[in-house]
């Protein structure tokens, strides 16, 4: 059985920061690009971060470029997500995911699998 479970989100005022987790298991991780996406209200489900089974390849989305991280260690099977300077805009459940290619390709998220989210939220 697949499983992708996020921690990490949590209400945090603008300017903050947050790192997210995502545990994996059930399928071979090692292999797979991963990838973090979010869902907003606004702009439905969107590529945030991508990032290649050797770590050496990350793509960004234009609005987390400069304040957002993403990182893997295979050995613990894990993917993070290291969140500075966080705007409301930055407001929504974010998911770890596996997909199936990346965004020059897919411009909405094209996903293998995806876990259940974990709720972040930017307010003052």
């Amino acid at each position: 059985e697949v499983q992708l479970v996020e921690s990490g989100g949590d209400l945090v005022q603008p300017g903050g920061s947050l790192r997210l987790s995502c545990a994996a298991s059930g399928f071979p991780f090692t292999a797979s690009d991963m990838a973090w996406v979010r869902q907003t209200p606004e702009k439905g489900l969107e590529w945030v971060s991508v990032i290649n089974i050797l770590g050496s390849r990350t793509y960004y989305d234009d609005s987390v470029k400069g304040r957002f991280t993403i990182s893997r260690d295979n050995a613990k099977n894990t993917l993070y997500l290291q969140m500075y300077s966080l705007k409301t805009e930055d407001t929504g459940v974010y998911y770890c995911a596996a997909p199936r290619t990346w965004p020059s390709r897919a411009p909405r998220p094209d996903l293998l699998y995806r876990g259940q989210g974990t709720q972040v939220t930017v307010s003052s």
